[in-house]
């Protein structure tokens, strides 16, 4: 799996770190590393009964609601699976998303929580669960879809103004494809990307599928398009998102991995998933093993 973007940038869901960050967590990660209690790390968490989420306060991976819940897709998955193996509190640690990993590796909590993408870069630093969701990209654009946009070879072929969210691998994607970098409008979210499709201030704005068609729910002069995958050095892109483990708590992780596995095969998985608008096309059989590479 590419990595592309330039040297410098940070790519919230799909990449790790820039020229900057990087440095931080090598220095963060070394630290961390050799703090690193030995010892069987399930073990430890049944004991205190506890175990330490980080969370990025991001929708609907893991965030905190409206009435000061801590919820999300990877949280509540997380209550289920860490109580069956015998931890009865998930107690959550915010912090912002570049910081997840070296905040792992530092111990300042014991897993990743954040619905993270799993790549080759971050395999480096972590090991994975397998993904309890897949996902591809989409975008909004004005009802009817007037440019017929469908890809990100379609924005650069009608010259189309292009805008994505603060951080998004989508700003990659268009790169991949032939767009400018220096054109690409950048905002915050979806939600304004959103307003800037419906006020004509630019013609798509390019997001997750699951983000996109949720913002547009209620919108009466944009839509979402269909999901596709971006094509990176002509290979389609599909990404997926899992628990992030210390590269010592592989005991941890497996014993993860089973009861994630159970609840796959008995459709438990999509229930918890669905509140927060995953559909069935964002259940995957792919493995931390096929997305590291």
């Amino acid at each position: 799996m590419a990595r592309t973007g330039q040297p410098g940038t940070i790519r919230r869901r799909t990449l790790l770190l820039g020229t900057a960050a990087a440095g931080a967590l090598g220095a963060a990660g070394a630290a961390g590393c050799g703090r690193v209690p030995s010892g069987d790390a399930l073990a430890r968490l049944k004991s205190q009964r506890t175990v330490r989420l980080g969370i990025a306060g991001e929708v609907p991976y893991g965030y905190v609601d409206d009435q000061g819940e801590f919820t999300g897709e990877a949280p509540e998955l997380a209550r289920v699976i860490f109580k069956r193996l015998g931890i009865d509190t998930v107690q959550p640690v915010a912090t912002d998303f570049a910081s997840l990993i070296p905040g792992l590796n530092s111990q300042q909590f014991d897993v990743v929580s954040a619905g993270m993408y799993i790549n080759k870069e971050r395999c480096e630093q972590v090991i994975f669960a397998d993904p309890e969701y897949q996902m591809l990209d989409s975008f909004i654009v004005r009802k009817g879809n007037p440019k017929n946009l469908h890809s990100y070879e379609d924005v650069v072929k009608a010259k189309a103004k292009f805008a994505t969210g603060t951080g998004y691998a989508e700003m990659d994607y268009a790169v991949a494809a032939g767009y400018r970098e220096r054109d690409i409008v950048i905002l915050q979210d979806q939600v304004a990307g959103l307003n800037a499709v419906e006020s004509g201030r630019v013609d798509v704005f390019a997001g997750t599928a699951l983000t996109t068609r949720e913002v547009v729910k209620k919108s009466s002069r944009a839509e979402a398009t269909e999901p596709f995958a971006a094509v990176v050095d002509g290979e389609k892109k599909i990404d997926g998102g899992g628990f992030a483990f210390r590269p010592t708590d592989a005991e941890l992780r497996d014993a993860f991995n089973v009861e994630i596995h159970k609840m796959k095969k008995s459709g438990e998985l999509f229930r918890i998933l669905r509140p927060f608008g995953f559909t069935k096309n964002e259940m995957t059989t792919l493995t931390a093993e096929e997305l590291c590479r």
